[in-house]
C-alpha cells in the first residue's frame, strides 16, 4: 500500500498547490472551494493509506526484493457476463426521466421495474448459469 500512498501523496500537494494558485488567479469561490475540499479528500485518503501500510506486513507489491511467483495466487472473483446491470440502468434513467418530466405514473412504473431489476442482479448467482 505504500505505492499508492505515494501516488496519493503527488496528488495531494498538486491539489494543494493549485487551489491557492487557483484563487489568484481566477477569483472563483466555488472553484476554488472544490478544489480545497479535493485536497483535503486526497489528504484523507493519504493519511489512511500511509497509516496502514506502517502496521501491515509489506506486500510483494511494495519489496523491492520481491519475486514474481511471490505475488502469484487466487486474485478473487470476477463475475461473467450479464444483462442486470443494463436494467438497472434503464429503469434509473425511466424514473429520472418520470422526475424531470413530472409524469409521476412514469416514476412508480420505474421504482417497481427497477427493484425487480435490483433483485435480479442481487441474486443472479443463487439461480441459473452461474449459481454457485
Amino acid at each position: 500500500m505504500k505505492a499508492e500512498a505515494w501516488l496519493f501523496v503527488i496528488c495531494s500537494v498538486f491539489f494543494v498547490l493549485v487551489a491557492p494558485a487557483y484563487w489568484l488567479i481566477a477569483k472563483d469561490p466555488t472553484g476554488t472551494s472544490a478544489l480545497v475540499m479535493t485536497a483535503l479528500l486526497m489528504l484523507l485518503v493519504t493519511f489512511y493509506l500511509g497509516f496502514h501500510a506502517s502496521r501491515m506486513e509489506p506486500r510483494p507489491e511494495d519489496r523491492k526484493d520481491a519475486e514474481i511467483a511471490e505475488g502469484a495466487g487466487e486474485l478473487g472473483f470476477f463475475p461473467p457476463y450479464s444483462w442486470w446491470p443494463l436494467w438497472c440502468a434503464a429503469t434509473l434513467g425511466l424514473i429520472v426521466f418520470g422526475t424531470a418530466m413530472g409524469a409521476w405514473w412514469l416514476l412508480i412504473i420505474g421504482v417497481g421495474l427497477g427493484s425487480i431489476a435490483l433483485c435480479g442482479w442481487i441474486y443472479e448467482y443463487y439461480r441459473g448459469e452461474h449459481a454457485h
